[in-house]
């Protein structure tokens, strides 16, 4: 990360460092047995702002502490309150995920710089492959993308003593050594040493927290890291069979690991879906795949870095696009779309929002809507009027009587004339809050003409008892 005109700069290195840390810190810890943690994109934002604004000498003090508060809300048991997510949530966080992951990894596979926006790439794709046909290294480039994609598919039928290797280390493996033995143009993977871009913060970065400004970047690290690694354990939950997420372990083991990479000097640490999908799918059964794969991360960047050298760029960009194919889940839409078109709704929404804006705001607009819906829904009331023409006018009412209802109410109520006695019936009411009881007396109370019985109001006591539960 630069900044013209100044000396700002985080090396790209220290994302291996947070993503060493994410495996042998929070990999060891309780919390996900399959979900994977290091640096996620959903935090290039906020670090860029930090380090723009603080300097990268304050950035790993904002991590330490980011982390410190995020063991804080672990130990406190807020994490419980991530379960709260609808399911069509969920699948539309990981249908927009691999959307874009798929739309991004495109131009990765070509050789080509990716638009910023998540619109941006998808709309620019047929440009990708228009100027791959008029360049022999974007061609070579994605040949080796499309070869990698072809091996991870085709693995499945290969006899079960061969599967024993993943299919994905098999494609990477083959592609390198397709791309050396006909020696393509293609980009490989740069990594220098880890040891010298380790720098804990010294003492005039911990100066920096007297000011009240950083406390605020602070804040939002550990909410939006928290958010996305919580929800990201929501989805990968939905990828296995194998035990489920403890959500209040996983925020501490979350948080152990920034405290630990803000101490390395690192950049923030979330749990990655798209990891976390590629860990699931390669056969992975137990919290070991997590911690292996900081193990993996360090004893390639330390030891093997010329190794990782000869890797094609196009060929992990050919793992992830597969990965993301894997994220978008075509039957649930489906299946949802039949029982529950609502549902379908909130889906499309939060996947579409994930791709024009982000995960964070994409779920965050995703889970509105869901309240929004089940509102609606749970506010289902229903209204019948009966008049046989001499004595007292019948209301009924039945459902749920909640102040988003009002409206049709009280339309209905004072449609009725003014001159016959009327009857409200509440015993078909399941729930009567506040805002309708008072509506409820007060059109009672003026209702009637001068020379008419009053309304009467029968079941008051009987709706309040179960507004209360005291009643079935």
């Amino acid at each position: 990360m630069r900044r013209r005109g100044g000396s700002l700069r985080s090396p790209p290195e220290l994302g291996l460092v947070t993503g060493i840390v994410g495996g042998l810190v929070t990999g060891f810890l309780p919390g996900s047995s399959l979900q994977v943690s290091g640096p996620a994109a959903g935090m290039t934002v906020l670090v860029f702002e930090a380090v723009s604004e603080f300097g990268v000498a304050a950035l790993g003090v904002i991590v330490l502490m980011s982390g410190l508060l995020q063991l804080a809300m672990g130990f406190l048991r807020i994490g419980r309150w991530f379960r709260a997510i609808s399911v069509s949530v969920v699948e539309g966080m990981l249908c927009g995920i691999g959307m874009v992951i798929i739309a991004g990894q495109i131009y990765a596979a070509a050789g080509l710089k990716a638009p910023e926006t998540g619109i941006g790439k998808i709309v620019g794709i047929p440009g990708v492959f228009g100027d791959a046909f008029g360049s022999t290294e974007a061609l070579a480039s994605l040949a080796i993308g499309a070869g990698t994609i072809a091996v991870i598919r085709l693995w499945k039928e290969m006899p079960k003593k061969v599967q024993v290797v993943p299919g994905a280390l098999a494609a990477i493996l083959l592609a390198t050594v397709a791309s050396l033995a006909l020696s393509l143009p293609v980009a490989t993977v740069e990594v220098e040493g880890l040891l010298g871009v380790i720098q804990p913060p010294g003492a005039d970065a911990f100066g920096a927290l007297a000011g009240p400004a950083i406390w605020g970047t602070i804040i939002a690290f550990a909410l939006i890291a928290s958010a996305e690694s919580l929800f990201s354990a929501a989805a990968v939950d939905r990828l296995h069979d194998g035990p489920r997420t403890q959500y209040d372990k996983e925020m501490v083991a979350q948080g152990a690991g920034n405290t630990v990479c803000g101490l390395l000097g690192a950049l923030p640490m979330t749990a990655v879906i798209v990891r976390s999908s590629a860990n699931v799918n390669a056969g992975a059964r137990t919290k070991a795949s997590r911690v292996l794969h900081g193990v993996w991360l360090l004893l390639f960047a330390v030891a093997l870095p010329s190794t990782l050298a000869l890797i094609p760029l196009p060929a992990l960009a050919g793992i992830l696009v597969h990965a993301g194919w894997k994220l978008i889940p075509f039957r649930q839409i489906t299946g949802l779309w039949r029982g529950s078109k609502g549902e379908a709704l909130i889906l499309m929404v939060t996947a579409v929002s994930i791709v024009a804006v982000n995960m964070f705001e994409g779920v965050l607009i995703g889970l509105a809507l869901a309240v929004i819906k089940t509102a609606w829904e749970v506010s289902h009331l229903k209204t019948e009027v009966i008049d046989k023409g001499a004595g007292p006018i019948q209301v009924y009412l039945s459902g749920n009587a909640t102040f988003l209802r009002l409206p049709k109410i009280l339309d209905s109520l004072e449609a009725l004339p003014q001159d016959r006695p009327i009857v409200v019936d509440l015993s078909g009411l399941q729930h009567l809050d506040h805002a309708c009881r008072t509506a409820l007396q007060n059109w009672a109370e003026r209702h009637s003409a001068p020379d008419t019985d009053p309304v009467k109001v029968s079941s008051w006591s009987e709706v309040a008892l179960r507004g209360r539960g005291e009643s079935a």
